[in-house]
């Protein structure tokens, strides 16, 4: 591919969550969050069981990792509040929560970094879970409450604010294909969490909103949602039954997330599609106004791989659940073993060009990113530093379309690399390495550089992509 040019106020940073990365699960008054409940009752569910404990201790190395980041020509990153540490039971300030977190952005203000805040990231606290979780109202009205909290607690020290981080993988993993804790498969529970959860995205922003008119925040603050798109793709020649799972596989995961923030509505032909299944959102009177309060000011795209459907082979899986469609196996396809995940940098500009035309108001960027590889240790060299080139192959291709993209009217703005420095990954621990900086799990955590961090700031600061 041709070498591309990005533009000159495009940003760069690195993307990395507060459950994945602080550690300290049970200290400075944290409550205990679903990952440390599930680590605590099953260690064995974990890869080399390995829990959610120590992440890859942040906490005692920020202001390394900090430096890390600005030495690579990065110029902000995005991590989570976590609500099990900034809140108490009762819903209040744990003060010695809210100090970490301020320390935080200090030395990130210090280091010359941009914060871009999330409000949550999958760590639902434990007490809450257990009241009913995001099949439960009451949690809705719990985060609206964290989320007020927050940006008065930090509304002078944050610019950047995202509610969510991809909200429509919890209900997936954690209801409907029993991935998570408690590992259900049902798609009725995760229809339930996926719309309680958008009711409680647009609370948040209704309390950004109000804390905004009451001069709480800076005055260029923004908030946003941080969504996993994956395009969808069918068949080169498909039947209208390969249409119809395209259209609802693509309703469900993207338009959903695109027309709540955008237009702060759902879209009606998946509620219509939803209730002819069995499976109606659980709308109560009054929620049309509610989730009008859901457009932000721009959104973060997770983009991954792509996501190939056909038409199901059968009506129900083995759980009763209604099935709208199934993997198509793309015969083209590039994989990344490691994971399972095709490798399609094309579905990024795909991703830019709905976004043009279908949402031409809407800016947005690249929040996540990455490519993790198992066993990585393998490609270290006589010094001992990891040869990662398919690391540059990957993010060079994605660079590249993405620069493509903004030529061609795509309102791009920046990329942030998932897992820069390596960290925890859910379940799968440590299996998977994405970074361009080593953890060494042996050596207390120390982090070092892989062969691609060089190549990464020479883009960082070129803003050349070769």
């Amino acid at each position: 591919m041709a070498e591309l040019t990005l533009p000159e106020n495009f940003f760069f940073g690195a993307a990395m969550s507060g459950p994945q990365t602080e550690g300290g699960w049970n200290v400075g008054g944290k409550l205990e969050n679903v990952w440390d409940t599930w680590s605590n009752e099953d260690i064995e569910a974990f890869y080399n069981r390995v829990g959610s404990y120590v992440g890859n201790d942040f906490m005692h190395h920020y202001k390394e990792d900090l430096a890390i980041l600005k030495g690579l020509g990065l110029d902000s990153f995005r991590t989570s509040i976590q609500w099990s540490r900034l809140l108490d039971a009762d819903g209040n300030v744990n003060p010695e929560g809210a100090a970490w977190y301020h320390e935080l952005f200090r030395a990130a203000r210090e280091e010359g970094l941009e914060p871009f805040v999330t409000l949550y990231h999958f760590d639902l606290p434990t007490f809450l879970f257990r009241r009913g979780g995001w099949e439960s109202r009451e949690t809705c009205e719990a985060y609206a409450n964290y989320v007020e909290k927050a940006l008065h607690e930090f509304g002078k020290e944050v610019r950047y604010w995202f509610t969510f981080n991809e909200p429509s993988v919890e209900p997936e993993n954690r209801y409907w294909h029993g991935g998570w804790y408690p590992q259900h498969h049902s798609f009725r529970e995760a229809v339930v969490a996926q719309y309680n959860i958008s009711i409680a995205h647009a609370l948040g922003v209704a309390r950004y909103r109000a804390a905004r008119e009451e001069g709480a925040l800076r005055p260029d603050a923004r908030i946003g949602i941080v969504c996993n798109f994956s395009p969808s793709y069918t068949k080169e020649d498909p039947s209208e039954a390969d249409l119809e799972a395209l259209r609802m596989n693509d309703g469900l995961t993207t338009r959903w997330w695109l027309d709540l923030a955008t237009k702060g509505s759902l879209p009606a032909d998946v509620l219509e599609t939803l209730a002819r299944l069995g499976t109606p959102v659980p709308a109560r009177p009054g929620d049309e106004e509610v989730l009008r309060s859901g457009v932000v000011d721009w959104l973060g795209c997770n983009y991954y791989q792509p996501c190939r459907v056909q038409a199901p082979s059968r009506d129900h899986d083995e759980w009763g659940n209604p099935l709208f469609a199934e993997p198509y196996v793309w015969p083209e396809r590039v994989m990344n073993e490691s994971r399972g995940w095709e490798i399609y940098p094309k579905g990024i500009y795909d991703f830019g060009m709905k976004c043009r035309d279908e949402y031409p108001d809407l800016e947005w960027f690249v929040s996540e990113n990455g490519i993790g590889i198992e066993g990585e240790y393998k490609n270290r060299d006589e010094s001992g530093q990891i040869q990662d080139d398919y690391r540059v192959d990957f993010v060079r291709d994605h660079l590249s379309w993405i620069a493509r993209a903004i030529d061609d009217g795509a309102k791009c703005r920046g990329y942030h690399y998932w897992g820069l420095i390596d960290n925890w990954s859910w379940a799968n621990a440590f299996k998977n390495r994405y970074g361009f900086v080593e953890v060494d799990l042996m050596e207390n955590y120390e982090r070092r550089p892989k062969k691609s961090a060089a190549w990464l700031k020479e883009v960082t600061t070129t803003h050349v992509v070769k």
